[in-house]
């Protein structure tokens, strides 16, 4: 073993290792242990700190994690599950251990997986003699805290570590809060605090994280920075162009067409995963490929792989990724990002832009493994046309998100900062009904005992948990008793009866498509019998519709279709985004990355920017009633500047979720509209922030599963404290000084 910083602290973090580790390390022929290993060691070991482990994807974060843990195991033995692990998808606990798998086998402790595809006899053995490590999904956690709660006690009595994988994943939605409520309601049924270990590949601000991950426990969080070596990435940016002239029904347009000839050449012989931002995009391209692969008499060699494709579908793609000769090609949206082993890969390709800086980093990282350098693609339909009527119609946004995601990453190492919400109203329903449904009926004293007092709820005053539980009696979720308990009621009976109230996050209504007993997907809507649609990468035509089973019999036929799923492409952008599109506009900077098409483009999209006056004007007229108002900053200040101006009798809007500027309209003619507009923003940017009077329609809400139950007046209080975002808009909007803030006209 090589020696790393002071003295020989690598050999000596081996040293320490279990006997069964280091065989386990000399017989896969490992040279080191990396820098995020020894760290994970240092502080496993040293401390009773949890343990917060950031790194990039195949850094070695899994085995950092599971050394030093394995290794306390070892000399201390636990008398019940010893290690918790904590994974968002299922198939992430199917494939996480596969690696693992021989230095599992030495430990001589039992893994057992706990979700609703595992084996029910191995959770019974389990339940009777509770040992080595449970690897488990948040819903089936909360399953077990709900129906099992006086088993969970023997179960997780003795329990040493709890590993929560893809902190970011969880950190960024309400499952997040499920995560750390369970732990907590955990800790209270057993009296002990287990450390925790966070893994992931894409974190902005540590700190947050780190806070995160303690929450509730009282510890502190050890969060080491390893010196990332500098790593050669192989980037190309390709451009093609909607053809101006219309094509006949049926047809391709001829720039679509160049496109997916494009993708079929570069993806000849070379395993790769086609990444597009929608289901609807990734079916539609793979169906593209296939054909032409049948049009040149080259292999099939093309998989679908997303949400709604069905598990064992999906898990037959992964297996074939990682197993199979042939050099697959997989299409997929965000259900590849995370770390399923699909073995080593020769490219990741991008249709279109990337919903954040953080997807962008998860698909980067799922090339380049073994050594490879990792190469990306990105490829994008420019129908943003020169001809334009609006003068800032004709500057593509998509594609200077692109360069600015490139650069915020590979130059930077910038990802979007994840701050969670303080007003989780929908989970603090959630919470409130699980612990009902286990504990049967509780007072309205011992709920705010149990469930307000935990660390997620800790903003959340009394007043609004009354007010949450005397809607919920007035809505029938609720039930009082006689003696003034509180218990399920019919309606709320309703809800905690489906098994989908495990869940936290919104599911779409769905219908599954069957092609005779096998299990194709699923789709949310009805597609009528002999109606063609897209699926798994493939045709289908419905010969039959069974509407109270939700169940479509299809056929498979030839030829390319759709299917128009809802959009799942929501993305908001971070200011500091924005700012760096700015920058990108306002330079001379070229990035080699870009074909020379894409660089012709920019440099027309410069010059439409600077001669607009955006660049440093915050005002620009459009036309004759429409200006354009530019302080950019990201989707949340953008909203709130919205509101703010509707406050003050403006009507403006966001064209696209995406977009950096809002467009106000006047009717008619407004001959002092410019001097109306920045009078406005001067009184905004020198306002107190109050945000209590905007003027928010009751469905302006952060969407969640449980907000129909939620009273308005709370719904209106979390999108304002925890969505809008008065401070960074004041203080871009003051940066200006309005001193001349008047462009066009």
């Amino acid at each position: 073993m090589r020696e790393l910083g002071e003295g020989c602290i690598v050999e000596e973090m081996f040293n320490r290792l279990a006997p069964y580790i280091q065989d386990y390390i000399y017989a896969n022929n490992w040279t080191e242990l990396r820098e995020i290993q020894v760290a994970a060691c240092q502080a496993v070991f040293d401390t009773d700190d949890n343990l917060l482990l950031s790194s990039g994807t195949a850094s070695g974060k899994t085995e950092a994690a599971f050394l030093p843990v394995l290794t306390e195991l070892y000399h201390h033995p636990s008398s019940s599950v010893g290690v918790l692990y904590i994974s968002p998808l299922k198939a992430l606990i199917n494939d996480q251990f596969k690696r693992l798998d021989d230095l599992l086998t030495e430990s001589n402790l039992p893994v057992c997986k706990w979700h609703g595809d595992a084996s029910q006899a191995e959770k019974n053995r389990l339940l009777k003699h509770p040992e080595g490590i449970l690897q488990i999904t948040p819903e089936s956690l909360e399953s077990l805290l709900i129906r099992k709660r006086g088993a969970c006690r023997k179960l997780f009595s003795d329990l040493r570590f709890v590993i929560i994988d893809e902190v970011h994943y969880f950190m960024r939605d309400v499952r997040g809060v499920q995560v750390l409520c369970l732990l907590e309601r955990l800790q209270r049924l057993t009296g002990s605090v287990p450390r925790r270990i966070g893994l992931s590949a894409t974190l902005g601000d540590l700190s947050v994280a780190q806070s995160w991950l303690n929450s509730g426990t009282n510890r502190h969080c050890t969060a080491p920075v390893c010196n990332a070596q500098r790593q050669k990435i192989r980037l190309l940016v390709q451009r093609f162009q909607k053809a101006d002239q219309t094509t006949p029904d049926g047809a391709l347009d001829a720039g679509d067409a160049a496109h997916y000839e494009y993708l079929y050449r570069m993806t000849l012989d070379q395993k790769t995963i086609v990444f597009t931002n929608s289901r609807e995009e990734t079916e539609f391209v793979m169906a593209h490929l296939r054909q032409l692969a049948l049009k040149n008499k080259t292999p099939d060699v093309y998989r679908v792989h997303h949400g709604n494709i069905s598990a064992v579908l999906r898990e037959q793609a992964e297996d074939e990724m990682k197993t199979s000769e042939e050099k697959l090609v997989t299409g997929a949206t965000v259900t590849l990002e995370l770390g399923i082993d699909i073995g080593s890969l020769d490219q990741v390709i991008q249709v279109g832009t990337p919903a954040t800086v953080s997807s962008f980093a998860q698909r980067l990282g799922r090339c380049g493994r073994r050594g490879q350098v990792p190469q990306i693609l990105f490829t994008f339909m420019d129908d943003v046309h020169t001809t334009a009527a609006d003068k800032l119609g004709p500057i593509n946004w998509s594609f200077l998100r692109t360069i600015a995601i490139i650069e915020l990453y590979t130059r930077q190492k910038w990802v979007e900062p994840l701050t969670p919400g303080r007003y989780p109203y929908s989970m603090l329903y959630h919470q409130t009904m699980s612990y009902l449904l286990s504990a049967g009926e509780a007072t309205g004293k011992e709920l705010a005992e149990s469930i307000l007092k935990l660390s997620c709820f800790r903003y959340i005053p009394q007043e609004d948990y009354l007010l949450l539980l005397r809607h919920l009696l007035s809505i029938g979720h609720l039930q009082k008793m006689e003696d003034g308990g509180l218990i399920i009621g019919r309606a709320g009976e309703k809800v905690v009866s489906d098994y989908h109230f495990l869940a936290v996050f919104q599911v779409p209504e769905y219908y599954l498509v069957k092609d005779e007993n096998r299990a194709i997907g699923t789709v949310d809507k009805i597609y009528p019998q002999g109606m063609r649609f897209a699926l798994a990468g493939r045709t289908w035509e419905t010969v039959e519709v069974n509407q109270k089973a939700k169940v479509l019999f299809v056929k498979l036929v030839p030829g390319i279709s759709t299917v128009d799923w809802d959009v799942d492409f929501n993305a908001d952008l971070h200011t500091v985004l924005v700012q760096k599109i700015k920058h990108i506009l306002s330079c001379e900077d070229q990035y080699p990355y870009l074909s020379d098409s894409c660089c012709e483009r920019l440099e027309e999209i410069r010059y439409l920017a600077r001669n607009s006056g955006i660049l440093t004007n915050v005002i620009t007229q459009l036309s004759e009633n429409k200006y354009a108002i530019f302080p950019w900053v990201g989707t949340r200040q953008l909203f709130t500047l919205h509101f703010m101006l509707l406050q003050r009798g403006f009507k403006s809007k966001l064209l696209w979720r995406t977009c950096v500027y809002l467009e106000v309209t006047f009717n008619g003619k407004a001959p002092d509209a410019k001097a109306q507009i920045e009078s406005a923003l001067r009184d905004i940017a020198e306002s107190d922030g109050d945000l209590s009077r905007l003027p928010l329609p009751d469905k302006v809400q952060i969407e969640h599963k449980y907000n129909e139950f939620i009273p308005l007046g709370l719904l209106r209080k979390e999108f304002i404290f925890d969505f809008l975002e008065p401070d960074g808009l004041k203080a871009a909007l003051g940066a200006y000084g309005f001193s001349d803030v008047i462009a066009g006209g």
